[in-house]
């Protein structure tokens, strides 16, 4: 049986006339019977809800067949929120003009046009590349499907390819995103001469499905390593965004905001805790943020909340980071056995 929350959600955002609220339930609804194995409901459902911004979308939806590409994705519930995410103006603007596109898609269709459906967002680890891709799928109150890599590729010949092309084949039969985190990793340049005979089969059948993909499929791919694509890859996206690491300004805003989600004085700026902890990802940011809370629950709101924000900054002053290792110690960890003394002494000297 189907979730009473999301059945009254559904019926009392029927009932007021919101589109958007009833799209919302019946997508998390849609979710939970396919959780449960109720796909023929699931797809009955999602035939029934086809709605953009101006109606009803006229996209013929095929249901997709049983155990044909879905074992290579993970279908996640999007929780985050555009307004959630610290967005340069000129990435913001993009994002929403995507989301326009497709929300007005039928608007398009009739001056025989297509919405923007291909996002590549670039930069390093842990600044929101995923977390963008989730919020997007979330405003459409689409599916947000994300590549199992570790399912898809193949150890034989012409396996990985084959899979990808299952993978595409059941995108296409729903108005979805397909996440491809760690792009690279299908998506590299043809040219390199250490890349073997396989890759290239994968890469050439990556750009076949991306040229092939309905409008209502969006594809977002995330890369550390945009310098390893192949330039023919490049061409297919749109849209290409860079989400560096954020600003000391970009911090101090994110932390206005985890301030404020307390009801009681702090006794700590912003800007001091940024010029505490010095430059660090939105990951690393939101992970100190999740330290404070849990050291402050574990002390059943005994503490001072500054005593323990400023407990954490100690903390995390003398926390590992990457950049502490030099190339060479880096290399020598890589290569040493892990049973050897070299490897220890060469990897524990300087740390």
């Amino acid at each position: 049986m189907a979730r009473s929350d999301l059945l009254i959600a559904l019926v009392q955002a029927g009932a007021t006339g919101d589109k958007r609220g009833a799209r919302v339930a019946a997508e998390a609804l849609i979710a939970d019977e396919r959780a449960r194995q109720h796909n023929i409901l699931a797809d009955r459902l999602a035939q029934a809800i086809r709605i953009n911004g101006n109606g009803l979308n006229v996209v013929p939806t095929v249901a997709p067949p049983s155990g044909q590409g879905k074992e290579f994705i993970a279908e996640v519930i999007p929780r985050r929120k555009i307004a959630d995410l610290i967005l340069d103006d000129s990435c913001l603007a993009s994002v929403n003009q995507l989301i326009e596109e497709q929300q007005r898609a039928s608007l398009l269709h009739a001056h025989n046009l297509d919405p923007r459906h291909r996002l590549l967002l670039v930069g390093p680890p842990g600044n929101g590349k995923t977390s963008l891709a989730e919020a997007i799928a979330e405003a459409l109150a689409i599916p947000f499907f994300v590549v199992r890599y570790e399912m898809m590729i193949g150890s034989f010949l012409g396996e990985t390819a084959s899979r990808l092309k299952r993978v595409f084949d059941y995108a296409r039969t729903t108005p979805c995103i397909l996440f491809f985190d760690e792009f690279d990793a299908v998506g590299k340049e043809r040219g390199d001469i250490h890349e073997t005979g396989e890759i290239k089969r994968v890469v050439t059948s990556l750009l076949m499905q991306m040229d092939d993909l309905p409008s209502y499929t969006i594809v977002i791919a995330a890369t550390n390593h945009a310098e390893l694509l192949d330039r023919a890859v490049w061409r297919r996206f749109q849209i290409r965004l860079d989400l560096p690491q954020p600003t000391t300004k970009e911090l101090i805003i994110f932390f206005e905001r985890f301030i404020s989600s307390f009801n009681e004085h702090v006794g700590i700026a912003p800007d001091n805790i940024v010029k505490s902890l010095g430059p660090m990802s939105y990951a690393e940011a939101e992970q100190f943020t999740l330290d404070v809370r849990r050291r402050w629950i574990l002390s059943m709101y005994k503490d001072s909340l500054s005593n323990v924000i400023r407990e954490q900054i100690r903390f995390w002053k003398n926390r590992v980071h990457p950049s502490r290792f030099t190339e060479k110690e880096t290399l020598n960890v890589r290569k040493a056995s892990p049973g050897s003394s070299k490897a220890v002494k060469g990897s524990t000297t300087k740390v």
